[in-house]
């Protein structure tokens, strides 16, 4: 720790590293965020701005026109931050764990997990997020290797097992999903994106659909599967986005088939209402389920 960093009370520590996070994972930082975060008055987040550039002259410059701070191309983090505390702050808003009804800096949704990107490739992609901007990627797919792509991110989410980007694919013309430790290189664009890219024109993202989960009909004690997942009424009654569907249930690993023909030994939960995932995109990826229209999920199958 600098000497000028150290100098700071550790409350204003924390309102320069709120600072620093919206900077550099949002694109933009002003005094009212500061202000609503930590409930100071306008002189005093102004302060905190000096400070800031104070300890990192070099880290941001003025937008006149937004009125905001940006991070300049010469940024360097003056905060060590983990990727699950960001990923924390990502998924449940700039909190710290508290319920401040704070706007979440980017539409993000998942349980969390334990991986780890890169953070400089997720500011990359969060700022491209909440800009609107399109992005250009190298990504590293499974089945033809690292290929530059021009994607347009318009959100993020947990599967589970790991973070991916829900993104508009330039090439493909259709929204798909990219793991995000798989991006290994990123260059900002600095057109907007189009309206058909953007995340209202997702349908998958923003078609709910309602999963009515039950005990697998082959588990012979089903009480005991109803009390690991506090059923009421023998069933769990979940609205997920369309997007998220089939991680959600190979996550729980639930048997989609239509006759529970799955092994109940591994598989303790089964789909009642299959018919509800026609049409979803993600349930390629739901254990058992078969159908004539599934499309390829670009984060799994690929």
């Amino acid at each position: 720790m600098s000497k000028k960093l150290a100098a700071l009370s550790q409350t204003q520590r924390e309102r320069l590293a709120h600072l620093e996070l919206r900077a550099f994972f949002t694109g933009e930082c002003r005094r009212a965020d500061i202000e609503s975060r930590f409930g100071v008055k306008p002189a005093a987040a102004t302060r905190d701005l000096g400070a800031y550039r104070d300890l990192a002259p070099h880290n941001l410059e003025y937008d006149s026109v937004s009125r905001c701070y940006r991070p300049t191309p010469n940024f360097k983090p003056v905060f060590e931050f983990s990727s699950d505390r960001v990923l924390s702050w990502l998924l449940q808003g700039f909190g710290d764990g508290l319920d401040l009804r704070l706007k979440k800096a980017a539409p993000c949704e998942g349980p969390g997990n334990l991986v780890r990107p890169n953070l400089e490739i997720l500011a990359a992609v969060t700022r491209a997020l909440c800009a609107k901007r399109p992005l250009k990627i190298t990504y590293l797919s499974l089945s033809s290797g690292a290929s530059t792509r021009v994607i347009v991110p318009v959100a993020l989410a947990d599967n589970g097992l790991r973070w991916h980007v829900r993104a508009f694919d330039r090439a493909k013309a259709r929204f798909s999903d990219f793991v995000l430790t798989r991006i290994t290189k990123t260059k900002e664009m600095l057109e907007e994106a189009r309206e058909q890219e953007l995340l209202p024109a997702d349908e998958q993202w923003v078609r709910i659909v309602d999963l009515e989960i039950v005990p697998h009909p082959g588990v012979k004690w089903s009480a005991g599967v109803e009390a690991d997942y506090a059923m009421e009424e023998g069933a769990i009654k979940l609205r997920t986005r369309a997007a998220l569907a089939g991680y959600v249930l190979r996550r729980w690993t639930v048997d989609c088939s239509d006759n529970h023909s799955l092994d109940p030994r591994s598989h303790h939960l089964w789909l009642r209402n299959t018919p509800t995932l026609y049409g979803v995109e993600s349930a390629v990826l739901a254990p058992g389920y078969l159908a004539s229209d599934q499309v390829r999920v670009e984060d799994e199958c690929d």
